[in-house]
């Protein structure tokens, strides 16, 4: 029902654009939000890019990160929006009201861009900014690459193992997210969903070691901690419980927004799931 709802929306929205005639494609776009960031670098051409957020070279967190070193990074206040002088903002949901605000006071257009809660959440989103930066055949292409990833990696997860991915600082996701549909294609059921409420909090390691699932997911395979937040994945409880053939690795950077990301973690998650003979 909630994809139906979202394709609904979706389609009401292009219904709007066809309607009222052909977008006039932005020229120059700054983005101030990190998943922005990349559904910028994946679908604008490089003249159209005028600035991306402090986050858009994060290795760690950005599946775009190796493309953004040819632009202008850094930007997050409306201060340093107003000297690049764009014709369009795209901001996140949790990018600082106040700058948002002013931004659209001082006259610019900001594009909002909700956290996207679902593989059909994402597509809508990918159409949304492919559109407004007339993009439709690099926005395609991208959606088509996603369907197609989703066609070679659907299973069942009604029978599968359970997993739960556990992150730094021991939060793991909940129920009603994109990871726990990612999850799914790879056969594998959420068990974080069971572990925590909503859509995912913090588990303390005795919670988690009194009801595990079969597989832990974590973001790297690392057995020793780089600092003090990575330390409670290194705990030889969970070693002892989760060792590498328990152990699924999902980088960040993968599940951190949807967008380009999506098709690699689709078949990332595939791939980790033979491996470990899950599938």
């Amino acid at each position: 029902m909630t994809r139906n709802r979202t394709l609904a929306r979706f389609l009401v929205l292009l219904w709007m654009c066809v309607s009222a005639g052909p977008l006039i494609a932005a020229e120059r776009v700054v983005s101030i939000n990190m998943c922005a960031d990349q559904l910028l670098l994946a679908l604008a051409e490089p003249g159209q890019i005028a600035g991306l957020s402090p986050y858009a070279g994060d290795t760690r967190l950005s599946f775009m990160a190796d493309q953004a070193g040819d632009h202008r990074a850094g930007i997050g206040t409306a201060e340093q929006v107003v000297q690049l002088d764009p014709d369009l903002v795209i901001a996140g949901r949790f990018t600082r009201r106040a700058t948002r605000d002013m931004l659209s006071r001082l006259g610019y257009e900001v594009m909002l861009l909700d956290p996207a809660r679902s593989i059909d959440e994402s597509i809508a989103q990918i159409g949304t900014v492919a559109a407004r930066l007339g993009a439709h055949d690099k926005g395609a292409a991208m959606i088509a690459d996603i369907r197609a990833a989703m066609s070679e990696a659907s299973v069942s997860a009604d029978d599968g193992p359970s997993a739960a991915i556990y992150q730094r600082r021991g939060w793991v996701t909940g129920g009603a997210t994109l990871s726990e549909e990612l999850l799914a294609l790879a056969g594998l059921a959420n068990h974080g969903a069971a572990l925590a409420p909503g859509r995912g909090g913090f588990v303390t390691l005795e919670h988690l070691v009194r009801t595990p699932p079969d597989v832990l997911v974590v973001a790297d395979d690392s057995p020793t901690a780089d600092d003090q937040v990575s330390a409670l994945l290194a705990h030889p409880a969970l070693n002892a419980l989760f060792p590498p053939e328990r152990r699924l690795v999902l980088p960040e950077r993968l599940t951190v927004c949807g967008g380009p990301s999506l098709p690699a973690a689709i078949r990332w998650l595939t791939s980790e799931a033979e491996r470990l003979q899950l599938r």
